[in-house]
Parts: structure tokens; C-alpha cells; sequence
């Protein structure tokens, strides 16, 4: 969840089904939530471009929503320092060496990469992190220049433009052929991922292209594009739809045939032996480099919550996992039956909290279940409120100048469900000046492999990760059954 001093007030009504909104964190939902802006983006520019990018006031705009969306710019000389060094080499092997790219590495854990039709590119350090050297990140900042030379992302945004017209339409047609609306809708979207589809296969082919041509390994891409299905495997039970947590497959489908297509590809300009990959290179860039979660907006320890700047924590009840996404903390409980969002939002100082909870942000709030109360001393107020198909317990409770909320949602609210809400919102408190001051991000750290390590001792050493076995192996490239050997550099994660 993003901290910073700018607010957002609840805009329309919280309608109760809510719920979806909650167990998928749709940050639109009642548009909710804290942003934080991010510093200037680090810029990656072609040697002396004929024509640079086009900057206009709507892609500003579209740039600005990226930053926020993905916890702003990610500041590391070293890191910039290779990329800006690789995509010079790959606009040199183009067809276009003319034009200019502005690549921005976003601070987020998430796989993933987008571009601009501008020519501005997106990559995050979650998806440098998952690359093993610099030929799969080659591949990957080829691709994107692909969408560019072949238009792909002007070709989107007009698709996006007539998907919301339909959309637009349907929805005006009301409820009087629900039948049709859904039709209508689903071919919208049907045609639009078909075309997507075939998109990523032709910046398949163009990115292999062009990385063969500046001399990089052709079968990064295929290399990468299998990391990025283990990868995806291993959080699939966590899914989200948060951008910041979304990955590269969300948007750039990554199947058994496209890895073919792209070994194919491959296949035309060189042999699996030949090519640079140019590995040490590459993991001595990413050594010491974040890894995961940025404390700076609060980070997730099993069910625990804690925002170091912010300075307080809170642990979700017991079968929860939760995720921390832009615009606020998830939870999701095993089986789907029980849900709990926690945002803030801005309440004037004179609005008492519980004339707050009934002051219509959301539907059906029973006014006579309200009560005030005091959680670890911080004024509180909470009420329950009803739905065709989820109960809710709210709260409100002030810290500081803000005020955060606590939404649970149960298919079925029993007294234990409420009970388990309740210690839920009574574990938020203050973090102590140690745990502030403990809390550190993850790192990726580069080790050379010593006589006697094994996959097994080594992902032991791995902190603050779920599946460490599985993990380490993913994180460098290494199948079920390759062992590792003395003097290989790997990556663990520290912290």
C-alpha cells in the first residue's frame, strides 16, 4: 500500500458487491486508496536519435499512472548503466536505429514489461531480478521495441478506445437483454485477446530477431519465457489483480507453443552453443539489488502487515493470506468464503467515525450496529452492514491524521468469523523503534558455488521467500534435476 501525504476520498457508493472488490483488489472500487508519487524516471536513450520520442500531454499522463501504479522509478546507476548499454547495441541491430527509446526500470517485484507507442519501454526489477543474464533481458527489451516498430501498442490503444465505446453502449442498454449484453462484451474482449495474441507472436519473432543481430544469444528468449511459467507457477494460488503484482503473462501469454515458436526463431540465425549471454556481466549488475516487496510501502511477512514509515502493523486472521497492492492491503481467505481489504481514506477531524461509517460510501450500513470503541488507544468505530451474498464488519479507526479502514467480508458471518475479525483489527498497533529499524528489504545477493553446496544448502540460505527450494532454482534457471558446480555465481536472496 503506497504511502504518502496525498489523499483520495471515496468517490460513489461502496455497493455491496463489494466483496469482488475485495478479493481481487481492484483499486476502482469506490476509488479508494493512497498513490505515491514517484521521482523522475531513469531515461535510456539510443545514440544520437534522428527522430526521438513523442512527448505529449496524454502520454505524460499515461506515463505518471505507470509510475504510481508501480511504486515510481527504480534508482540503481549499475542496473541503468547495463540496460542502457543493451538497448543501445539492440537499436543499433534494428531496422530503425532512428528512433529513440526512454526505458523506465519500475520499482516492483512484479514480472513484467509494457511499452508506449511513444517508444517508451517498462521494465521492472522483478523481471530483471527472474533473468539469469543479459541475452534473456535482451530478449525481453526486444520484444517491446517490436511493438513499437510494428505499432502494436498504437494499434491497442485504438482497440482499447472501441472496447470502452461497446462498452459504453452495452451498459446503456440496461438489464432489458441481459443475454445480449454479456455477448456483446465477451466478443469485445475475444477479439481483443485473438489480436493480442498474434501480436506477441510477430514481437516474438522481430525481438529474436533483432537480438540475434546485436549479437546476442537468439535462445534467451525461449529461455526466458519458460523462467517466467515457472515463475508464474509457483504464485498462482496468490494471483492478483493489482498491476503491481500482475506478471508479464498477464498481458503477454506465454504458452508450451510460444517457447517452441520462439526456439524456432532462434533456430534461424545461430546454434544453441553461440551467441553472448554475457551471465557474469549481468549478475554482477543485479548483486544488492531489491528484491520482492519495498518496505517503503509496507510489506507482508506470512499474515502479518507492516509499514515501517507509517509505523504501524497489523496480522490478518488465521487461513489468510494477503497480498499489498497500490491501493490497499488484501486478504483472502483459503476456500474464498471470507475476504478484508484495509485502505485509508480522508475523514475531516470534526466527523466523528461512526458518523463516517453511516455517511453512505457504502450500501446497506445497519446505522444500529454502530458503536464506538478504542483499539490499542486509537479512537475507533465499527458497524456491520448486509448484501445479497456477503456480510460485512467494518471499521474506522483514527491514527494519527489518518483514518484506516478494516472491511471484512464472510459469505456466512457467525460469531466466530466476527471474533476473528475482531482480533484481527485489535493487533493493529505501533511498530516498536526496533522493528523499524529491522526492517530492511530483500536483496538479491550473487554467491560462487563452493565445494560441497548443493540446491538444497543453498536455498536454506534464501530469506523471506515462500517455496525456497523451488524458488532458487527458478531464479536461476536451473531445471528440476541440474545440479550446480564449484565456481558457479547464483542468486539467493537475502536480507
Amino acid at each position: 500500500m503506497a504511502m504518502t501525504t496525498q489523499h483520495r476520498n471515496p468517490g460513489g457508493r461502496f455497493l455491496a458487491a463489494a466483496a469482488l472488490c475485495i478479493a481481487f483488489g481492484l483499486g476502482a472500487c469506490g476509488d479508494m486508496g493512497r498513490f505515491q508519487v514517484a521521482g523522475p524516471a531513469s531515461t535510456i536513450a539510443a545514440p544520437k536519435p534522428a527522430k526521438p520520442a513523442v512527448h505529449t500531454a496524454a502520454t505524460e499522463r499515461e506515463h505518471e499512472r505507470i509510475l504510481l501504479s508501480y511504486g515510481g522509478a527504480y534508482d540503481d546507476p549499475k542496473l541503468e548503466a547495463l540496460i542502457t548499454k543493451t538497448v543501445n547495441r539492440l537499436v543499433a541491430a534494428s531496422d530503425r536505429p532512428d528512433l529513440a527509446y526512454k526505458v523506465t526500470i519500475l520499482n516492483s517485484g512484479a514480472v513484467n514489461a509494457f511499452a508506449l507507442p511513444t517508444g517508451q519501454l517498462y521494465v521492472t526489477r522483478g523481471l530483471v531480478a527472474l533473468a539469469s543474464d543479459t541475452s534473456e533481458l535482451s530478449s525481453v527489451l526486444s520484444h517491446e521495441m517490436a511493438h513499437v516498430l510494428a505499432k502494436h501498442a498504437s494499434i491497442r490503444e485504438e482497440q482499447a478506445r472501441q472496447a470502452a465505446i461497446v462498452t459504453r453502449v452495452v451498459n446503456d442498454m440496461g438489464n432489458n437483454d441481459a443475454d445480449m449484453t454479456a455477448l456483446a462484451l465477451a466478443k469485445t474482449k475475444l477479439t481483443m485477446a485473438s489480436f493480442s495474441r498474434a501480436q506477441e507472436f510477430e514481437a516474438d519473432a522481430i525481438g529474436v530477431g533483432i537480438a540475434a543481430h546485436a549479437h546476442f544469444d537468439p535462445y534467451g528468449a525461449a529461455r526466458f519465457l519458460t523462467a517466467m511459467e515457472r515463475n508464474a507457477a509457483l504464485k498462482a494460488p496468490r494471483a492478483s489483480l493489482d498491476p503491481r503484482t500482475q506478471d508479464f503473462l498477464s498481458s503477454h501469454p506465454a504458452t508450451p507453443e510460444r517457447v517452441q515458436n520462439a526456439q524456432a526463431n532462434a533456430r534461424q540465425y545461430r546454434s544453441p552453443e553461440s551467441g553472448e549471454r554475457d551471465r557474469d556481466t549481468y549478475l554482477s549488475a543485479i548483486d544488492n539489488m531489491v528484491y520482492g516487496e519495498d518496505p517503503s510501502e509496507g510489506f507482508v511477512r506470512g499474515r502479518r502487515f507492516l509499514h515501517p514509515k507509517l509505523g504501524f502493523t497489523f496480522q490478518a486472521p488465521d487461513g489468510f493470506s494477503l497480498d499489498n497492492t497500490a491501493q490497499a492491503v488484501i486478504g483472502v481467505r483459503e476456500g474464498g468464503t471470507q475476504a478484508m481489504r484495509f485502505d485509508v481514506v480522508r475523514v475531516p477531524a470534526e466527523q466523528s467515525l461512526g458518523d463516517y461509517l453511516n455517511s453512505g460510501w457504502m450500501e446497506n450500513v445497519n446505522k444500529a450496529s454502530t458503536e464506538t470503541t478504542t483499539v490499542n488507544g486509537f479512537p475507533a468505530a465499527t458497524a456491520t452492514a448486509g448484501g445479497d451474498q456477503w456480510q460485512f464488519r467494518i471499521y474506522a479507526l483514527r491514527f494519527g491524521s489518518d483514518v484506516y479502514r478494516f472491511i471484512f467480508a464472510a459469505k456466512q458471518q457467525t460469531p466466530e468469523s466476527d471474533r476473528s475479525f475482531r482480533a484481527a483489527v485489535n493487533s493493529f498497533r505501533r511498530l516498536t523503534l526496533a522493528e523499524i529499524q529491522a526492517a530492511r528489504p530483500l536483496r538479491i545477493k550473487i554467491v560462487t558455488v563452493q565445494p560441497g553446496d548443493t540446491v538444497e544448502s543453498l536455498s536454506h540460505r534464501m530469506q523471506g521467500v515462500d517455496h525456497p527450494t523451488e524458488r532458487f532454482r527458478v531464479l536461476n534457471g536451473l531445471d528440476a534435476h541440474t545440479a550446480i558446480k564449484p565456481r558457479d555465481r547464483v542468486k539467493i536472496v537475502v536480507d
